[in-house]
């Protein structure tokens, strides 16, 4: 998680909505990615999905099914969907996404019961840290719009 939130503060710094995330492998990074939907002008560039098309390139598949994806704030639908058609084996999040999570908060994409592929979940690692980057982000974003 801690490689997660470098990649999201760097995201911040460059101006875009402060996620990271990471695909590892048994102990080996695989692929580490923020969001990009700024830089990009791309609405899919968000750092799940990057790390995900990244892993894939690294190890010449587009099954990640002995694969962990760590990100800093709950997977919105779109990551969620990508995850599972992965077939990714673990996922771990920091900061729960009350308006957009679909990984418990706003629905549960991961683990619905009529999907072929749920991948388990950890929640809640370093979620105080993780969600603080983000709050202080949208908190700066509301603030210079306010001036």
């Amino acid at each position: 998680m801690r490689e997660a939130l470098a990649a999201a503060a760097e995201a911040a710094a460059a101006g875009e909505v402060p996620v990271g995330a990471v695909v590892v492998q048994g102990n080996t990074v695989l692929a580490r990615a923020a969001n990009r939907t700024v830089r990009d002008q791309d609405s899919t560039a968000h750092a799940e999905v990057l790390a995900l098309r990244d892993a894939s390139r690294v190890l010449r598949r587009w099954r990640l099914d002995d694969c962990t994806l760590v990100v800093t704030v709950e997977p919105c639908a779109m990551c969620a969907g990508a995850l599972v058609l992965s077939r990714i084996a673990r996922v771990v999040f920091g900061a729960w996404d009350e308006k957009a999570g679909m990984v418990g908060s706003v629905g549960d994409l991961l683990r619905h019961p009529r999907l072929n592929h749920r991948p388990e979940v950890v929640s809640g690692v370093l979620a105080d840290e993780c969600g603080a980057l983000i709050s202080r982000f949208f908190a700066s974003r509301r603030a210079g719009a306010q001036t």
